[in-house]
């Protein structure tokens, strides 16, 4: 199955080696078929702290590394992050 990717923007960062990510989304109300905007947070992953308040972070799902915590921080206001790829990459087995 795909991972998941999503884009947010970091709402706090007070967290070690975790950031909360705001997520929104739009969806067409069913009877008024008008757009609304949904939000959600996710606590991701930063190994490195490099994420601070206000930055747009693209986060990708990955094994449960805590009780809330299974997304991981990938790219940085459009910056890879390197480490964090690896992690989040199953290890490959050699045949």
């Amino acid at each position: 199955m795909p991972r998941r990717i999503l884009i947010g923007r970091v709402t706090s960062d007070k967290m070690d080696k975790t950031v909360t990510v705001l997520v929104d989304r739009r969806v067409m109300h069913p009877l008024y078929k008008k757009f609304i905007r949904r939000s959600k947070k996710y606590a991701a992953h930063d190994e490195r702290n490099v994420c601070r308040v206000g930055d747009t972070v693209r986060i990708v799902e990955c094994p449960p590394i805590s009780k809330r915590k299974a997304w991981a921080v990938v790219e940085r206001n459009g910056q890879p992050i390197k480490e964090v790829v690896a992690q989040a990459e199953p290890a490959q087995q050699p045949a």
